[in-house]
């Protein structure tokens, strides 16, 4: 048996205005931008070792030549959800900034396990959660 796999290093979501989906990204939830490549995507740090990649939707049909070898194409349609952890003690603040920043907020949970969660949409209708511990047995 292989080793496990030891967590997930890149999302990536399709998006059809690239300048808006950045600003949206780094002003209103903080991330931190990544070199990228301004015609294709945009990469985000969201935590040391993950990171999220924005896509111009359609940027990716046919293979890329990289140094070191060939990404195949991909594409994503339709509304893709992200989940975002955040600290139990960050909800409040989370919601603050979201109302402030004109993000209509979708809905909220509390979880049985006494976990939150704060929904709303990214520019392009992608639901994006905000997550506090106590959703999952290994979160």
């Amino acid at each position: 048996q292989p080793p496990p796999i030891a967590g997930i290093v890149e999302t990536i979501l399709d998006v059809s205005d690239r300048p808006r989906a950045v600003a949206f990204y780094r002003d209103v939830l903080g991330l931190s931008p990544m070199d990228g490549d301004p015609a294709r995507f945009q990469p985000f740090e969201v935590a040391a070792g993950q990171v999220l990649l924005l896509f111009v939707r359609g940027a990716a049909l046919t293979p890329t030549e990289v140094t070191g070898g060939t990404i195949p194409p991909h594409d994503g349609r339709g509304p893709h959800p992200i989940g975002l952890a955040i600290a139990r003690d960050a909800y409040e603040p989370w919601r603050l900034r979201l109302r402030a920043s004109g993000v209509a907020i979708e809905s909220e949970t509390v979880w049985p396990p006494g976990g939150r969660s704060l929904y709303f949409r990214d520019p392009d209708g992608h639901p994006v959660e905000l997550i506090t511990p106590g959703i999952w047995p290994n979160y």
